[in-house]
């Protein structure tokens, strides 16, 4: 299996939103730009709704046959690892593996030996095609290199090799995530990377790299541009090396993780995928969820007060919510509207708080944030929220299609 130039991840929590989803996939296809869907839905997403991967594959099913999409179209077992792959084998054909736990888990000497070895070619001043500076490669920088990273390649490698083993070869495409850990990959660590996988025979199609700054969920990206620019540039260059270097495969891309919302970041990516005519792979799980809970508050009434109860109890379980997102969220507790003031807002005053418009004055990023993790809180409902959702399916449609076409889709590609 093949990815497309330009696919977009898109998730879902609850599974209802499907053709909404899909909906914005059409539009773009009209207006010219192929854009490929890949349903993604992580473990823990699973586990917290109470959901398994078999809803996400009927889900994307249904939306393609009743929407006749005759395009391309993938579910990806979204940050899988070893412990838990197994159960998203039989309905996925897109994965993407989480290797951020293991960097800096040190290989075994052998391993590493080898890995210097195999790449001594390259001390020296190497110079990548499009970049100024050449880089400076010795054989600590290598050994250096292959401490911090290595045993996350071999991982991979071996993850790799369990689906393979079941599904076949060339039966899915392989992402490698590496973007959830502390500190950044220099532009030479993931030049090695590459070589690593390549040497380990990853197919990768995509590869997720920490960038520098902050990728919080469900809002702008929080740094300098320009460093990020210049990161991005750079990667772009050190890939398309690699690719050649190492045989990877041709459509090896970028992904960006938590890349929704990532606005100021968009015209940076445009500019530069559109300079080297490259692809790009962009995460937007999350943001479904908040449309939801958008279009239940314009919805008013009942759904209006279900939303107002979600964010109301999210407030009540801040810690426990936001504990597991720590690292993709900054929430300033003291900007979060009181359940009091909620009371009294209408349904368009809820949702111009929790939606993404640029240059809103009602926009509250902290609550949006809050109530990005707080999904937990609706799963609880159960019954009582999915039939809700079935309800005011119309209004909360219209949502989620707008905000992935216009919002997304319309600021990475001009329309």
């Amino acid at each position: 299996m093949k990815l497309g130039k330009y696919s977009f991840g898109t998730g879902d929590r609850f599974a209802r939103q499907g053709e909404a989803q899909l909906r914005a996939f059409v539009r773009a296809m009209e207006k010219g730009v192929n854009i490929i869907p890949v349903w993604n839905k992580s473990n823990r997403e699973h586990l917290i709704v109470n959901s398994d991967p078999a809803g996400t594959r009927y889900e994307a099913d249904s939306a393609v046959r009743n929407l006749n999409w005759r395009h391309p179209y993938f579910v990806d077992a979204d940050h899988i690892n070893m412990d838990n792959v197994e159960k998203f084998i039989g309905n996925s054909d897109f994965f993407t593996i989480d290797v951020a736990d293991y960097i800096g888990v040190k290989a075994p000497e052998t391993e590493l030996q080898m890995f210097v070895e195999n790449n001594l070619k390259f001390t020296g001043d190497i110079s990548i095609p499009g970049i100024d500076k050449p880089f400076r490669v010795s054989r600590d920088l290598l050994f250096s290199i292959g401490e911090k990273f290595l045993f996350a390649v071999t991982e991979a490698a071996k993850i790799y090799r369990h689906i393979e083993s079941e599904k076949g070869t060339g039966k899915f495409v392989t992402e490698i995530s590496m973007d959830e850990v502390d500190e950044p990959q220099s532009p030479i660590d993931l030049f090695f990377i590459l070589s690593a996988l390549a040497a380990e025979r990853v197919p990768a199609q995509t590869i997720a790299p920490k960038f520098s700054g902050r990728f919080n969920k469900g809002v702008d990206y929080r740094g300098d541009v320009r460093q990020f620019e210049s990161e991005f540039e750079q990667d772009l260059l050190v890939i398309d090396m690699a690719v050649k270097e190492f045989g990877l495969p041709e459509n090896l891309k970028l992904s960006v993780h938590s890349g929704s919302d990532k606005f100021s970041l968009y015209p940076v990516i445009k500019k530069l995928i559109c300079k080297y005519d490259k692809g790009i792979h962009i995460k937007t799980a999350g943001t479904t969820w908040l449309e939801e809970i958008a279009g239940l508050a314009m919805a008013g009434g009942d759904a209006l007060d279900l939303a107002r109860s979600v964010y109301k109890s999210g407030l009540e379980r801040f810690d426990e919510l936001c504990g597991p997102y720590a690292t993709v969220i900054d929430i300033d507790r003291e900007k979060l509207p009181s359940p009091d003031e909620i009371s009294t807002w209408d349904g368009e005053q809820f949702a111009s708080a929790l939606r993404h418009e640029p240059g809103n004055p009602g926009y509250n990023p902290d609550m949006r944030q809050l109530i990005h993790v707080a999904y937990r809180v609706a799963a609880e409902y159960g019954n009582v929220y999915m039939a809700m959702l079935d309800k005011y399916s119309d209004i909360i449609s219209g949502h989620v299609t707008d905000n992935i076409f216009r919002r997304h889709m319309g600021r990475l590609f001009d329309f």
